[in-house]
């Protein structure tokens, strides 16, 4: 009996132990963030303090520390105009107004990104695992991507209005 009761302990020891080892402090979830946005050759190159000089403090946030807005805050969350949503912070295009829909999620939902536009980082923060979407060009966080989209790309790219600015279409194309 007291063997069974040893090997009990040593057991719930062993577990603890593997536990405590695959759960990451959130700082060293942020350290990882950091590496993944600087591993990667962008066009658009300036350094941690340039960003926050250039952002807002909830843009540097989201866009540069990969932070989340509140759903249901942000202004293109039920903004439907026609033209192009840019990356709020270097203003490349991303997502054209027609791949636009409301998922009812709390977050402005695409359906396709402009090809070459956006980067896919595999994100394992937070206990979960998902898709990280990334600026091509400056490599800011956008969101995230998931695969319960209701359009035929299957697709719902969910981004924080923060992360995005809107370019309005021009009335004079004809």
């Amino acid at each position: 009996m007291k063997t069974n009761y040893i090997y009990l302990v040593l057991l719930f020891f062993m577990m603890s132990l593997n536990a405590c080892q695959s759960q990451e402090s959130p700082q060293k979830e942020q350290t990882k963030k950091e590496n993944i946005m600087s591993n990667k050759e962008f066009k658009v190159i300036k350094s941690e303090e340039e960003w926050k000089q250039s952002l807002s403090d909830e843009e540097y946030f989201v866009l540069r520390q990969a932070g989340t807005e509140r759903p249901h805050t942000g202004k293109y969350n039920m903004h439907f105009e026609e033209g192009i949503y840019l990356c709020n912070a270097c203003k490349e295009p991303l997502f054209e107004s027609d791949t636009k829909f409301d998922a009812h999620c709390g977050w402005p939902s695409f359906d396709k990104a402009i090809k070459g536009k956006v980067v896919e980082k595999l994100d394992r923060s937070h206990g979960m695992t998902r898709m990280e979407i990334l600026c091509a060009s400056c490599g800011s966080h956008l969101g995230h991507v998931f695969n319960d989209g209701p359009t035929e790309t299957g697709l719902r790219y969910c981004m924080n209005s923060v992360s995005l600015d809107f370019e309005e279409a021009n009335e004079t194309e004809d």
